[in-house]
């Protein structure tokens, strides 16, 4: 049973320790025999804590002996290598930060810490978590991206590394690599998990999400990150917002859905439009009631406000560091920052106003459904390690800082996942898991990396 643990989720690792069967050392070892074994073909580790993360797992064991609680307690995770480990490099995927050690943790960090997590390492990130990829290969082919800039979380849970680990989200980072490497990938409403200790790319886009490979497996890990932070201003502080129990129970009745292509549809690939398709007449022969619709016109102009807040913001984050090290940052983010240099605050104000009247638009739109589904990506994993992929189709829904959740619904052509995106209204993140459990349960895929 031991050579097996590496393959246990979340809420399955916690039940085997909560009854004795195994303890948190040996579930902790099997992961680093494992990610031994794999992770030369797949690297998504940028630092790796494996005797570190061995006494965390003893003093977990010792603890649940001992009768203490805690909603994570000794099970592994990982955590983004833009988020702030006290005594561990955040480097950020850039040479710039190579000695960067920070003297305190993010306040994600500490949560997980509390909950009893055992934290085995930093995943690979894309550079400054934007387009430039980092080393990780796709499991489920590594001649394929993982997609970006979380690229290693996604791959790392795809892998069977670690049952759960932290991602960010300013455009698509945490559900295009879900979708392409085959697992869930959750980007809770935005201000339900704190941004203090990470690095800030857009103060108003940034957003935490998690990676698990089962809906109520990131309802269990994000749960323990939820809180209000005084230093993260748009950290949510009315303790009656904020969603207390994101447990999925199930439903009594079938969801009701929107089906949604986007302004993007044309995009996507012609077998992700086809598996689309087939994902609604399965989800429609469970009973869910879904509904094709169509945004309000003002969504064909979305991508421009992102793009606008996106580059305005990223460009004054890092032009300090732009002055320091031009040289040593990629020719994307440099492109990024002379950009955003170029937009004017008339214009990015602007823009911020229309990402307010979209936010309302959005929330009209969506009283009438569950929940909204659309694409994930473009289609499967491009078959290249230059780029990371389009994240067209996470822009809208990042915009506006409402939850989107992929999971898994079949494979393509070249045998790498295709996924399904759900999307609720902000705040309604029980509501969305509810049904974003549903329909993982009518879709029924269980497919693994080959080489699992």
């Amino acid at each position: 049973m031991l050579e097996a643990l590496h393959h246990l989720g979340v809420k399955a690792a916690l039940q085997g320790l909560r009854e004795d069967r195994f303890t948190s050392e040996a579930l902790t070892r099997d992961c680093l025999t494992h990610i031994t074994r794999l992770d030369p073909k797949i690297e998504a580790w940028a630092w790796l804590k494996s005797e570190a993360a061995l006494e965390t797992a003893r003093a977990a064991d010792q603890h649940r002996h001992a009768g203490k609680q805690g909603a994570l307690l000794g099970v592994p995770v990982a955590i983004k290598d833009i988020v702030d480990v006290r005594g561990v490099p955040t480097r950020m995927g850039s040479p710039v930060f190579e000695n960067n050690i920070p003297s305190t943790s993010a306040r994600v960090v500490r949560r997980w810490e509390e909950a009893g997590a055992v934290l085995l390492g930093k995943t690979v990130t894309a550079e400054l978590a934007y387009f430039s990829p980092g080393k990780t290969r796709n499991p489920w082919n590594p001649a394929h991206t993982p997609g970006g800039s979380s690229s290693g979380s996604a791959a790392a849970v795809a892998a069977r590394f670690v049952p759960a680990a932290l991602g960010t989200q300013t455009n698509g980072s945490v559900i295009r690599p879900a979708a392409f490497c085959g697992v869930v990938g959750y980007k809770p409403s935005a201000g339900l998990i704190s941004r203090s200790g990470i690095l800030k790319f857009s103060q108003t886009l940034d957003q935490v999400g998690v990676f698990t490979r089962g809906v109520a497996d990131a309802a269990v890990v994000a749960s323990a990150l939820i809180g209000h932070t005084p230093d993260d201003t748009d950290s949510l502080s009315d303790f009656a917002l904020v969603p207390q129990d994101l447990d999925p129970k199930p439903l009594f009745q079938p969801p009701r859905l929107a089906a949604v292509r986007s302004p993007a549809w044309h995009l996507a690939d012609a077998e992700q439009q086809e598996n689309f398709l087939q994902s609604i007449a399965t989800l429609r022969r469970a009973g869910t009631v879904v509904e094709a619709a169509v945004l309000p016109e003002a969504f064909q102009r979305a991508h421009d406000v992102h793009r606008t807040i996106m580059h305005y913001e990223g460009a004054r984050t890092f032009a300090t560091l732009q002055e320091q090290h031009r040289d040593s940052l990629s020719a994307e983010i440099n492109r990024l920052i002379d950009d955003g240099a170029q937009i004017t605050e008339t214009d990015y104000y602007a823009a911020l106003e229309s990402r307010t009247r979209l936010q309302g638009e959005l929330g009209d739109f969506l009283r009438r459904y569950d929940a909204l589904l659309t694409l994930p990506a473009r289609g499967e994993a491009p078959a290249t390690l230059e780029h990371t992929g389009d994240p067209v189709f996470c822009t809208l829904w990042t915009l506006c800082g409402v939850p989107a959740l992929t999971i898994p619904s079949g494979l393509g052509a070249h045998g790498m996942p295709l996924g399904l995106q759900l999307v609720g209204s902000y705040l309604q993140d029980a509501r969305l898991l509810q049904v974003a459990l549903w329909c993982e349960q009518a879709i029924g895929f269980r497919g693994n990396p080959p080489e699992l």
